[in-house]
């Protein structure tokens, strides 16, 4: 049994630079699909809360299939089926510009969205009917009292779920590594193979995920406050 000594594996250039590049690619899968998910949620919102009751059942089937299917098998159908139907062109594009890193942030985008919508939908609920009916009497059409007043209202009221889900979602970027992303858990399986310190390589990975997901959490409790300062004003 090799002694416990993780510094064996933090100051090895070799392995630090797999670290890095690896945390680089985590965070470049969890702020991609962030991004990609809260756009999405944003429409989604937007058109289930449309008169469409075609509009709206269409919102209601894509959430109930990314709620209830799981996130892996979500990437794998990305990764290893429709990526066959892209036209060669787009296929070569993405194998020269790191693909699974690509589609993971695809499919954890995609998926989280319908997470996000509902943490959305639930802030929007809050909101009470006076501000609608203000926001028409001003002159807002739809969209417009939904960018300028209902929106902001219902991203406030859903920070705490968004947060939740933001660290989530950080988390999920680790599942990338099934489809081959070289993030953070590819690097660090790579290391433990290499050297045979489980314990260290994976007690490596637990501490940048956690101070990682902590400083989410903080970010969002920030952001918690400011809301409630604003709204108190």
């Amino acid at each position: 049994m090799k002694d416990f000594n993780v510094m064996a594996l933090l100051l090895n250039p070799e392995f630090s630079s797999m670290l890095l590049s690896g945390l680089k690619v985590t965070l470049f899968v969890a702020l991609g699909s962030w991004l990609l998910a809260m756009s999405l949620a944003i429409v989604l919102l937007a058109v289930r809360l449309s008169p469409s009751r075609m509009a709206q059942r269409i919102v209601e089937a894509y959430i109930s299939y990314h709620r209830n299917i799981p996130t892996l098998v979500q990437m794998m159908l990305w990764y290893f089926g429709i990526a066959n139907f892209l036209p060669d062109a787009v296929q070569a594009w993405l194998a020269e510009n790191q693909a699974e890193a690509v589609f993971a942030v695809i499919a954890l985008g995609l998926c989280q969205a319908a997470y996000f919508c509902e943490d959305l939908r639930s802030g929007f609920r809050a909101i009470p009917m006076g501000q609608t009916e203000a926001a028409r009497a001003l002159g807002h059409s739809y969209t417009g009292a939904m960018r300028h007043v209902l929106m902001p209202q219902a991203v406030r009221n859903a920070v705490p779920a968004l947060v939740n889900h933001s660290v989530s979602l950080f988390k999920n970027s680790s599942l990338a590594m099934a489809i081959g992303a070289a993030e953070l858990t590819h690097a660090v399986k790579e290391m433990e193979s290499r050297t045979f310190r489980a314990f260290e390589a994976y007690l490596i990975a637990t501490v940048i995920f956690l101070i990682i997901s902590l400083l989410i959490m903080a970010v969002g409790s920030w952001i918690e406050r400011r809301t409630a300062l604003t709204t108190a004003r």
